[in-house]
């Protein structure tokens, strides 16, 4: 009998725990030359292994050979990503969708995402990669992730109507052995509260997932949580480098989520649990979102002490240990930072426990915008205007630099602000030629050309777009209030930072 072993720092190796021979020997020893593979050993401690039944073997194997078929559910700033990295690794990979644009324009090889150019998609496209809104071939795949949005309600509570949804709309579709992965923010819990009954309940044969106890041979599927990291505009750290954190229902889930993911990323991290994967996601955010709250709060410290918050930072970057940069700026965007710690704090409340740190922090990020609005009343009054029948002109729209992302982005909450008090505001953004509508505003606004900047009372910068000539803006403005230090190495008197 052939055997594999998977330790949980991914070696692997025969019975005895070693890892010798070249690759195409262990190929053949494990199963991708061989005609059979009789069982696979899961080492899931130093005390414990777990022999995967024959059902999940073969997801192995395939996971392992990039010969599996992928589904990925939410075409988004998160998912689309994704399935163009399987794809880019050699699986064949089947992105689902309830927007038929968006299907719409991938079948047809274009693309909606600023940062992906059409021709990614068109590249995959010629390797098998398909778009659809039909969920009837999520029975054809070995893996189905989900990847789907998780936003607040209106009294900032978590919405998980998608995931909740999106499960039970998966779930007559769902096969024996198959892996299906969560990779939605959200808090501990949910997957095993919210997306497993719902895909236990919904599937017609009666499948199970496969629980911590004997692995079964017949009648279940496998359900694990792998959060994902994605930083829209970062150019310097490559998605393939960025380590995956997986954690399964149980052992057997894990493995298959760490070797599918294998095929895309350089490592896999394996945590013990689903639960502890999504609280790692929301550590992650919480983390940010507490020290941008730290120096928005010192900025305003700052701005009356006459001290340069921005200088203080970049002095303190200096130090080799024990400090991290992080910046100021007009409020969080995104969908992660703003959103994740209420997730948490929401949940917090069900074991009677305050987070008084994470709402502290939101706090302070919340009230960013209406101190960037004080700011462009003060600019203003310095030059005897008044908000109410200014002319504004915002440059940027996007929550950062350099990309297409409008998702909770504090320059559609400093518009609302601003009309408030009567101001009549403009944008420009070279990423967005119009804003129509979306979940909390209705816009319906067209980019401004950047022409005749004399004209407008106030230029307003929330987004510090690399393609600004910021010089020629404050030559040929009345007044600049810089929310992003966009201007910095800039002297002027109209410049007003805020």
């Amino acid at each position: 009998m052939s055997e594999k072993i998977v330790g949980v720092d991914g070696t692997r190796g025969t019975e005895s725990g070693t890892n010798s021979g070249s690759r195409d020997e262990r190929c053949t020893q494990y199963g991708h030359k061989s005609k059979r593979v009789d069982a696979i050993i899961v080492n899931m401690s130093n005390a414990s292994r777990v022999v995967l039944p024959q059902i999940a073997q073969e997801r192995f194997n395939r996971l392992e050979a990039r010969t599996a078929r992928i589904g990925v559910i939410g075409l988004g700033y998160v998912g689309l990503p994704l399935s163009l990295l399987f794809s880019e690794a050699g699986f064949t990979v089947t992105g689902f969708d309830i927007d038929s644009g968006k299907v719409a324009d991938l079948e047809a090889g274009r693309s909606y995402i600023f940062r992906i150019p059409g021709k990614e998609i068109e590249s995959a496209r010629q390797r098998g990669f398909t778009a659809t809104a039909d969920f009837a071939h999520l029975s054809e795949q070995d893996a189905i992730i989900l990847c789907v949005p998780t936003p607040l309600t209106e009294h900032r509570e978590p919405d998980l109507s998608f995931v909740e949804n999106t499960s039970k709309s998966v779930a007559p579709w769902v096969r024996e052995g198959q892996l299906v992965v969560l990779e939605s923010t959200t808090y501990p819990g949910t997957t095993e509260g919210v997306m497993i009954p719902a895909l236990e309940a919904g599937n017609g044969p009666g499948l199970k997932v496969q629980g911590k106890g004997v692995p079964a041979e017949r009648g279940v599927f496998y359900v694990a949580y792998s959060p994902e990291r994605e930083d829209p505009g970062n150019v310097t750290v490559a998605r393939r480098d960025i380590p995956k954190i997986v954690g399964g229902h149980e052992g057997i889930a894990t493995e298959l989520a760490a070797v599918l993911y294998e095929g895309i990323f350089a490592q896999s991290v394996r945590v013990s649990s689903t639960r502890v994967a999504e609280m790692t996601k929301l550590l992650e955010n919480i983390y940010r979102c507490v020290n941008i709250a730290l120096v928005n709060e010192l900025k305003l410290l700052s701005l009356r002490m006459g001290v340069d918050i921005w200088e203080v930072i970049d002095a303190a970057a200096t130090k080799p240990f024990g400090f991290q940069p992080f910046y100021p700026g007009p409020g969080l965007g995104g969908h992660c930072i703003p959103i994740d710690p209420y997730y948490l704090s929401w949940k917090a409340r069900e074991y009677d426990f305050n987070t008084r740190f994470i709402e502290l922090a939101g706090e302070v990020n919340e009230s960013m915008p209406a101190h960037v609005v004080q700011y462009v009343g003060k600019g203003l009054n310095q030059n005897k205007k008044a908000v109410n029948g200014a002319r504004i002109l915002m440059l940027g729209m996007a929550y950062k630099k350099d990309i297409d992302d409008l998702r909770e982005s504090p320059s559609l909450t400093v518009i609302e602000l601003l009309r408030e008090q009567g101001a009549e505001v403009l944008y420009n953004d070279p990423y967005f030629p119009t804003v129509g509508r979306g979940r909390h505003y209705n816009l319906n606004m067209t980019s401004t050309p950047l022409t005749d900047l004399e004209q407008y009372d106030c230029v307003l910068i929330m987004t510090d777009h690399s393609n600004y000539d910021y010089r020629t803006i404050v030559s040929e403005s009345q007044l600049v209030v810089d929310s992003r230090n966009a201007t910095k190495g800039i002297r002027s008197a109209k410049i007003l930072r805020c």
